[in-house]
């Protein structure tokens, strides 16, 4: 039988590992220029999502969980002018999970448990992980519904996948 401990890093790595092909799927949908259009002042193109989530997980996990220093700039994850290519997104937010998820699965029950301050505010480990998974999670459907405006196509996220079972 598992430990809480173990469901909690295989639920949250999980998690985690689906949004890396969803994000691949959209930018592969997309061409360049659409990757780092945005609409208006008020929004995000994808590319600078993509920047957020990078900075967003290394301050959270790598920093916080994982001990490396905390050096996030977030303003420059919007305000950028270089524009990384499809192919260096996609690496650079891969990486960034993967070395992500090798933190999780490190973590103890201790430091799942132990308070600490990140970005200002007050986190267990746990609250670190819940946070970041779901913060991915909302911005990975921000780049969903954007690529689909854009495209007007279904992803197929789900194919194959009877989303009208019910419950056991």
């Amino acid at each position: 039988m598992k430990t809480w401990v173990e469901e909690f890093k295989e639920q949250s790595i999980f998690r985690l590992d689906e949004n890396i092909p969803r994000i691949t799927k959209c930018l592969n949908e997309l061409t360049e220029e659409e990757i780092w259009y945005s609409p208006n002042k008020q929004s995000n193109s994808i590319g600078h999502l993509i920047l957020h989530l990078c900075g967003n997980i290394t301050q959270y996990i790598h920093s916080s969980l994982g001990g490396a220093e905390d050096n996030r700039k977030r303003n420059l994850e919007f305000t950028t002018t270089e524009r990384l290519s499809r192919t260096a997104l996609i690496e650079k937010i891969t990486k960034v999970i993967e070395k992500a998820k090798t933190i999780v699965q490190r973590c103890t029950d201790a430091e799942f448990l132990r308070y600490r301050t990140v970005q200002g505010f007050n986190l267990s480990g746990m609250g670190i992980v819940i946070h970041v998974v779901e913060h991915l999670s909302y911005h990975t459907g921000q780049i969903t519904y954007y690529t689909k405006e854009l495209k007007n196509k279904d992803l197929e996220f789900y194919k194959g996948q009877d989303l009208d079972a019910l419950n056991d």
